[in-house]
């Protein structure tokens, strides 16, 4: 098996979690690290909560690198109102044990690049760009040794989550997602537009309940609690699971649908700060610099997150 060797850069969240889950079962990866980021809660709690995810999963050795804790220009916005004050909340959770790996997070990127065989290692940011915008600041010429940069972020036909123009992880740091979106390096994108066809449907989370371990009852109270927003916001019967989306297509690419475009970040604008302008059907002639997925197969996309769960059995 040739597996693909990873980072994942994170800001979790009850959708960050569940993705490092999919990413620790799944043998086609190889994780060699993760890096947090503020974002959804402070520095913090994002390093905390990625040490609980490990330690959850029973990978204890996997290091977690603490990263930035703001934005490169502008003052942090925190998404407690989702995810709770610890941003795990939901289940009781007990206090991970395992310390930080020593060093910065940024410092670790760029280690491991400029290390690694160049095109070797994919970068999958699920939060605010401001570890990986700072790296390719750092040292530019990692940009052309990464393989791809996965992420999470942004929307097109469907808007903003946290403005209407801004979806959350762009608006964070949009001066970093211009920075990164202008890089040079292949992108892949999931937008709101792919993220909000994967809810949190009753029939979804019982088949991850059913698996009958307690981290699977963890994950399932993790999304029952996450999704109490969304169903309230959009009046759905569930909430969208942002960002295992990235892992799933690295994992099964086939789930997805979407095309090459060329995306822009606005950093001025008072009232599209943070907004993606995917320009979906070319009409600018500007040439493409993104893949953007549009398309996902739902029900595939759950089989495969409850199939991996169902590995994760820790002593």
């Amino acid at each position: 098996m040739n597996r693909q060797s990873i980072i994942i850069d994170t800001d979790p969240g009850q959708d960050d979690a569940v993705a490092i889950l999919l990413a620790l079962a799944s043998p086609e990866l190889e994780l060699l690290g993760i890096t947090t980021v503020a974002g959804n809660v402070p520095l913090a709690l994002t390093s905390r909560n990625a040490r609980i995810v490990c330690e959850l999963a029973g990978r204890r050795e996997v290091p977690v690198y603490a990263g930035a804790d703001r934005p490169l220009l502008k003052p942090l916005v925190t998404a407690e109102h989702v995810h709770g004050r610890s941003g795990l909340d939901g289940p009781v959770l007990p206090e991970p044990t395992m310390p930080l790996a020593a060093g910065h997070a940024v410092d670790f990127i760029i280690d491991t690049l400029m290390r690694r065989e160049a095109g070797t290692v994919t970068l999958c940011p699920l939060g605010p760009l401001t570890n990986i915008a700072q790296a390719l600041i750092r040292e530019p010429r990692i940009a052309p040794r990464i393989r791809r940069i996965v992420l999470m972020g942004g929307g097109g036909f469907e808007g903003g989550n946290i403005t209407p123009a801004a979806e959350f992880n762009i608006y964070v740091d949009p001066q970093a997602a211009d920075l990164v979106f202008r890089s040079g390096v292949p992108i892949t994108m999931a937008p709101l537009d792919v993220t909000h066809q994967a809810q949190t449907l009753p029939h979804r989370v019982a088949a991850i309940r059913a698996l009958g371990t307690p981290l699977a009852e963890t994950v399932a109270q993790w999304l029952e609690f996450a999704e109490r927003f969304d169903v309230q916001k959009y009046g759905q019967q569930g909430g969208p699971l942002h960002d295992p989306c990235v892992i799933a297509w690295l994992l099964q690419p086939e789930l997805f649908s979407g095309r090459d475009c060329h995306v822009a970040i606005e950093t001025a604008s008072p009232l599209t700060q943070g907004m993606t302008v995917i320009d979906w059907w070319g009409v600018t002639g500007q040439p493409a610099n993104a893949q953007v997925l549009g398309g996902l197969d739902a029900e595939g996309f759950y089989a495969l997150i409850t199939e991996r769960l169902a590995r994760l059995r820790p002593a």
